[in-house]
């Protein structure tokens, strides 16, 4: 069980800039910028939250609540919303089971394959000994021995990204499809909006392991090179099977770039929206640039970073909030960094900056490298200065 975080009706008609969100009575989430419901909050917190029984001490118990007025200001007004606090699971309803049950089968597999990177050593010390001695075939042997079962580590990741992708497609269908609105799909089906944001949450987490370890390029290119020359040669390749050249060209496609899972995700989002234009393309962006903002707010406001006892949610709340940021910049015609954007970037970006340099630095990396319009004209030159 992990907390949840929900707004609660007030009487009053408000509107916001720092904090653009008013949930109704019914959990309905409505935004003073794009004059339309875009999201539930209760749903998208529920899923910044890590899993496990361990909560939150601000939860303080299973059934405990605590009651917080947080106050929104603009134009001079003072308007007052209250904050609850309580603790429940999202199930799947009978609606959602066919598309939950497919996406629950790739994101079991999801901390194997995080486990698995993690303690990915690479065979640096065998290719270099390989390398240095060219007529010893022992080394020769040795360094094909060490990196052959390497590749099929990483063939491994490539196919699950494969896996990734076909259940965020999945998910982006169910949560846009007609007649629903975004709003509704995700008052409707919160267990779905949840396994969206764990996408997420375990994209940018391959990608930071991913762009701190240069073995895995290194690996795969000693690989090609020496499968090529074994061809050459005629000389039978063991690993030749377990990824042919089709496959070794793609899978070199996909590890040459720096953040490749979100690379997978971007692509995956753009091909939905290209081919599904009888939907408006707000469903999917007014979804993403509330996401970003519930997850700023809640780590730009002392008062709700204060409650933060468990730094792995910080770290989630980060990962999420970067990765809606990159798929909304794919989506949107003129992406998140320009001014008519409905992301407050400058505020996410020192949100970033705000953190601890090490712990950040794959997330402001996958800003600079996997957005797609951060070097257009229309964005400004602070912002391209705070990414520098």
């Amino acid at each position: 069980m992990v907390p949840t975080l929900g707004l609660l009706w007030t009487n009053h008609s408000v509107s916001f800039h720092a904090f653009p969100f008013l949930i109704c009575g019914n959990g309905v989430l409505f935004s003073k910028r794009i004059q339309s419901p875009c999201c539930v909050l209760g749903t998208v917190l529920w899923a910044l939250v890590p899993h496990g029984d361990d909560t939150e001490a601000w939860s303080l118990s299973n059934t405990f609540k605590v009651t917080k007025l947080i106050e929104g200001q603009e134009q001079n007004h003072q308007h007052w919303l209250k904050l609850s606090f309580s603790r429940r699971d999202a199930q799947p309803t009978e609606s959602e089971k066919e598309i939950y049950n497919q996406v629950n089968v790739v994101l079991k597999d999801a901390e194997g394959i995080l486990e698995d990177l993690q303690s990915y050593r690479g065979a640096g010390h065998e290719i270099r000994e390989a390398i240095q001695h060219p007529a010893d075939e022992k080394l020769q042997e040795k360094a094909w021995g060490a990196v052959v079962p390497l590749v099929g580590k990483l063939k491994k990741f490539y196919e699950f990204s494969q896996r990734l992708e076909a259940a965020l497609r999945g998910l982006l269908g169910a949560l846009t499809s007609t007649p629903y609105s975004p709003t509704q799909h995700l008052e409707r089906e919160q267990a779905l909006a949840k396994q969206f944001a764990e996408i997420l949450h375990f994209t940018l987490r391959f990608d930071e392991l991913k762009m701190t370890n240069p073995a895995i390029q290194n690996d795969f290119s000693y690989y090609r090179r020496t499968l090529s020359r074994m061809r050459i040669n005629n000389v039978p390749a063991e690993g030749e099977n377990e990824v042919n050249n089709e496959l070794a060209n793609r899978m070199s496609l996909f590890y040459a770039e720096a953040t490749p899972m979100l690379k997978t995700l971007s692509d995956a989002t753009t091909k939905f929206v290209s081919e599904n234009k009888n939907l408006p393309i707000e469903n999917t962006t007014d979804c993403l640039s509330t996401m970003a903002s519930v997850c700023r707010v809640m780590l730009e406001t002392p008062e709700y970073r204060s409650r933060f006892t468990n730094e792995e949610t910080v770290s989630f709340c980060l990962r999420v909030m970067v990765g809606v940021i990159i798929l909304y910049d794919h989506v949107h015609p003129v992406g998140a960094f320009a001014k008519t954007s409905k992301i407050d970037m400058k505020g996410c970006i020192k949100v970033l900056k705000d953190q601890p340099p090490n712990s950040v630095e794959g997330l402001l990396n996958a800003l600079r490298y996997t957005t797609k319009h951060l070097n257009d004209e229309t964005t400004s030159k602070q912002i391209r200065s705070m990414l520098q």
